[in-house]
């Protein structure tokens, strides 16, 4: 996690994805601040410092162990003599982006706008001798695009900040540093800079705060001043206090958060934040649009980074995925803007859902051959249409599934069919599996219902599993329906590394402590998933029944990382 979270505690890592860490006090109209953020759905986040010189990424002083004296040369020659911000935020509002989140100052310590705490600054220690959230801030107002901070709470450059790494005690020693001078007399002063200088600040995306707790941060007096400031600035999660929303990195929870949880995924669109030259990772525009669509289907927000170089331009090839990721947007962006997640626990095609009032919005990856149908939806459909081209088309209801005319225009990336309902959309989909034509039943996370607190779905590889599985009292199950009793062999998808092997476990009834009995085999890692076939055979009954995962024994902390259960007929 190059950007953010590069050393990652199990403690931070539940404070960002749980929002349990200690309560924050909330500011007045909560629901009111954040309906601008809610509504926007799609932001851009821009990681822009001195580490665009090297170009080798945004940790450029922590991964090449550079002191401050060696890695403040780079201010010398930084002069980004191209940068443009019409331009720049043009490029977010022509991708379909209604807020920008921007560097103000990352771990480097270099901070990129103008502040009279340090001489360290684009200011006052580069050729330019600009202050450029000055000018981006004055033509996100002109545009109509909401200005927010991203700001570290950690600095490799401040003598004060602390801890320390033991290569970085030569050059900074730590005798007489203090944490709580940094941040009463640094980090602090300067949010209140950003929060007096640029206008209205839509939010301040802290990150940096995994090396301390939130009473060593002071993390409420910084929520307070903040808000004592502007009211309105939103605050994500990284001081470890869960303030308005939870900040996963990179990855997209499988399931959105439980609770209304407020989340934003950042991502990049190659493999680093910062400018990287010789990084060609990069995401398709097919790639983008679809997490786009997946994260609004999920409740979720959509923050990807662009990197500029050194020169002050975004590069190439992050300008053509915008742009195409806009192409899309002008056409299908009422199917993202303002939307809520899907109602919907299961999709009988292949894509993704989101929901506005009285309205879904159905974003169909590759159109069926045998035709497009919804199932389980039990609210009368009033119309259909495409939204490219505004195509009406026909529906017809057979049998409670719902089909739906294939429009003129089918678009590779993603054709998004609007479904205007006569009223609120009621969802009946408490089958979980039904037999295939061979008769088989696949029992996918994505489906299952975790009985318990601990173990929830998650994402690794690109598909969901249940994780974080450290509790030997939950369960895992599904409610599956079948047409005649009989016996069924067991095979179990899995990842489990070898220090947390050996757990044993039940497929079965949860009525019944009889059941297949399986243990968990060390696959190498959390994320080297393995199919294993179970001794013997699990008898079901006709019509529906319960099929759990039971822990019998959990010796070393957890239980396994669960993505699929198969259940195929004996002969």
């Amino acid at each position: 996690m190059k950007c953010c979270w590069k050393t990652l505690l199990p403690i931070a890592l539940a404070v960002a994805l749980t929002g349990t860490a200690l309560a924050a006090k909330p500011a007045a109209g909560i629901a009111d601040r954040t309906k601008w953020w809610r509504d926007a759905r799609f932001g851009m986040f821009i990681h822009w410092g001195l580490y665009a010189i090297p170009a080798d990424g945004e940790w450029r002083m922590y991964e090449h162990k550079q002191s401050p004296q060696d890695y403040e040369k780079y201010a010398a020659q930084f002069n980004p003599v191209n940068f443009n911000a019409r331009k720049w935020v043009k490029a977010a509002k022509d991708a379909g982006m209604k807020y920008i989140v921007i560097t103000s100052r990352h771990h480097d310590g270099f901070s990129m706008f103008d502040t009279k705490l340090t001489n360290y600054s684009i200011v006052r220690a580069t050729p330019f001798a600009r202050d450029p959230m000055k000018d981006l801030a004055a033509e996100c107002k002109r545009q109509g695009i909401r200005f927010c901070f991203y700001h570290t709470i950690m600095d490799w450059h401040n003598p004060d900040y602390l801890p320390r790494r033991e290569w970085e005690k030569e050059s900074r020693p730590v005798d007489g540093a203090s944490l709580d001078r940094y941040i009463r007399g640094f980090l602090e002063p300067q949010i209140r800079e950003l929060l007096t200088n640029y206008g209205p600040i839509g939010g301040i995306w802290f990150d940096g705060g995994w090396e301390h707790s939130a009473e060593e941060l002071h993390s409420q007096e910084i929520l307070d001043l903040i808000h004592s400031l502007q009211p309105a600035t939103l605050v994500n999660d990284r001081t470890n206090l869960p303030a308005d929303y939870a900040t996963p990195e990179q990855t997209i929870p499988a399931n959105g958060y439980p609770g209304g949880r407020l989340w934003e995924t950042c991502m990049t669109m190659n493999d680093h934040w910062g400018y990287a030259r010789d990084d060609h990772n990069w995401k398709s525009p097919e790639d983008l649009v679809r997490k786009l669509s997946d994260i609004a289907s999920k409740g979720g927000n959509f923050l990807l980074n662009v990197g500029p170089n050194e020169l002050g331009e975004f590069p190439p090839d992050a300008t053509e995925r915008l742009a195409a990721v806009g192409q899309w947007m002008k056409v299908n962006g009422d199917a993202i803007y303002g939307t809520s997640r899907s109602p919907f626990k299961r999709l009988s095609f292949d894509g993704r859902c989101t929901r506005k009032g009285n309205r879904l919005y159905l974003h169909v990856f590759n159109w069926p051959a045998d035709g497009l149908r919804v199932e389980g939806l039990k609210t009368p459909v009033v119309s259909a249409r495409a939204l490219d081209g505004k195509q009406r088309l026909t529906i017809s209801d057979a049998e409670g599934v719902i089909s739906i005319s294939r429009p003129a225009r089918i678009d590779p990336i993603a054709t998004v069919v609007e479904l205007r309902l006569s009223g609120e959309p009621v969802v009946d989909q408490d089958v979980a599996a039904t037999p295939d034509a061979n008769g088989r039943l696949s029992l996918t996370a994505q489906y299952a219902d975790v009985v318990g607190a601990s173990a929830r779905l998650e994402q690794r590889g690109g598909q969901p599993n249940i994780g974080y599985w450290t509790d030997a009292k939950d369960a895992v199950e599904w409610v599956v329906k079948t047409p005649a009793a009989g016996a069924y062999t067991v095979e179990i998808e899995y990842a489990c590394p070898p220090e947390s092997a050996g757990s044993t476990f039940t497929v079965g009834s949860p009525d019944s402590k009889e059941g297949v009995k399986g243990t968990v085999a060390s696959t190498g890692d959390w994320e080297a998933f393995r199919t294993a076939k179970l001794d013997g055979a699990l008898n079901l009954p006709a019509g529906r029944c319960v099929v759990r995962v039971t822990p019998i024994d959990m010796p070393r902390g957890a239980v396994m990382n669960l993505r699929s259960v198969t259940l195929t007929p004996q002969p």
